[in-house]
């Protein structure tokens, strides 16, 4: 483990500006499965929207294929820093046509669709998965603590939204008497505090607070000339210096930079990156996000929902607050053991079978009524979000050190370990139904 260093104020403008900045990464479509309760009531595809994202978002990856290729063949061609604004720009503005003509249908092929929801669905699933693999190459050139911050970014790009549909009230409902005549009760779903347009129209907004962080960001850098963390002139290095944005070096140590600023050579060369440790870093790199961004959140809602609304809501925010304060202590407590951070996977995943089994036997789990089932579900959900979310940015931070190719693959093994745990539930969940969800103001597990 190892501690951080103190934070001078520059230091501190700038660790906002890059959480800010990563928010940005992931926000629209975290959004857009936050909102699906309320525009499923408006659109025609109904509940089968889900699927429909789900498709979208896959087809998104031909963003982050083409970076990739495009750094496999064209290495040093592509800048980050314009590929970063052309994909902002895009998301702000498909954002905004989303925020205005979501509810716009037409006819195809003979049946009515929500095209402009359906289309621009696909543009931010291009623009987030495209990120992946732009945003974290950019982080190269600032100091390692730095992408600590940025995982915390990540991080508010799914707390933000929950935090959102919490504030409109999304899918509460009240259970009346049946007045037919028959027996039990009746749900009835309230109305929501503001409008599926409104929430869009905050989306547009947090996309644009991202973009204007990005571009204070390289304003800011450019002009301190110097890794904000670096503030002795021994350890300075000139602005062109500090953006090596298309090379394949590993990170200096400060003595490293201090060779280098008395005109030494450096007294070993890189090490290469494809080694051992650092194929078991991706690899479980790939695991943990298949599992946190596919697997779990597919069944989150069955897993949850026999315990209450309240054990639901209660899952969903506080795993999402778990996440960024799990980045958080990265940043003062960084585990570089292999063995430690298998320990760590290990526990997330017993956590996650847990909640696998509950999900599984929706809608009659154990525990069900009772306040140790809703403890036991909630903490599961903290613990498996919190543990995976520091293996996901101590992982990002050891890659850091390997070079700038290295986060290349960093972002590309993120993408396709989300993109795998997604399709790999698709099926289980929308086409075999594996999975069943109670009634609400129904008993569901009579005695």
């Amino acid at each position: 483990m190892m501690s951080s260093p103190s934070l001078n104020s520059q230091a501190v403008v700038t660790h906002i500006l890059v959480a800010l900045f990563g928010m940005g990464s992931w926000v629209s479509v975290n959004s857009l499965w936050v909102e699906l309760p309320v525009v499923v009531n408006r659109l025609p595809e109904g509940w089968n929207l889900p699927a429909y994202l789900s498709v979208l978002i896959a087809l998104g990856n031909v963003g982050p294929v083409s970076v990739t290729l495009a750094h496999h063949f064209a290495p040093g061609r592509l800048k980050e820093q314009w590929l970063i604004h052309a994909i902002q720009a895009l998301a702000v503005v498909a954002a905004l046509f989303l925020a205005l003509f979501w509810d716009y249908t037409a006819m195809v092929a003979g049946e009515r669709h929500s095209l402009a929801y359906l289309v621009l669905t696909f543009v931010l699933s291009l623009a987030c998965c495209t990120s992946n693999v732009s945003f974290l190459p950019f982080m190269y050139q600032f100091p390692p603590l730095f992408i600590r911050t940025f995982f915390i970014g990540q991080g508010l790009s799914a707390l933000l939204p929950c935090v959102l549909a919490l504030g409109q009230g999304v899918g509460q409902v009240e259970c009346l008497n049946d007045t037919q005549g028959g027996n039990g009760s009746l749900p009835h779903y309230l109305e929501e505090n503001f409008s599926a347009n409104t929430y869009f129209w905050l989306l547009v907004g947090l996309l644009a607070v991202s973009a204007l962080a990005f571009l204070a960001l390289v304003v800011w850098h450019r002009r301190s000339g110097a890794p904000p963390e670096k503030t002795s002139s021994k350890d300075s290095v000139g602005t062109e210096e500090s953006f090596p944005l298309q090379t394949d070096e590993t990170p200096t140590s400060d003595h490293g930079t201090a060779d280098r600023a008395s005109g030494e050579s450096p007294a070993q060369p890189p090490s290469p990156f494809w080694t051992g440790k650092n194929l078991f870093l991706l690899v479980l790199l790939g695991v943990s996000n298949a599992l946190t961004n596919g697997v779990l959140p597919s069944v989150q809602s069955y897993s949850c929902l026999p315990y209450g609304d309240m054990a639901y809501h209660l899952s969903v925010v506080l795993s999402n607050i778990a996440n960024p304060m799990a980045c958080f202590l990265a940043m003062f407590l960084l585990c570089r053991s292999s063995l430690g951070l298998s320990v760590i996977s290990a526990a997330g995943c017993v956590f996650g079978a847990y909640l696998m089994v509950l999900a599984a036997l929706s809608p009659c789990p154990p525990l069900v009524g009772s306040s140790l089932g809703v403890a036991l579900v909630v903490v599961s959900w903290i613990l498996f979000m919190g543990l995976f979310s520091y293996l996901k940015v101590v992982i990002g931070s050891l890659l850091h050190e390997a070079g700038h190719s290295a986060l290349v693959w960093c972002g590309a093994v993120i993408q396709a370990g989300s993109l795998v745990g997604a399709l790999s539930m698709f099926p289980l969940t929308s086409i075999y139904h594996l999975f069943q969800s109670g009634r609400d103001c129904v008993d569901n597990c009579p005695a």
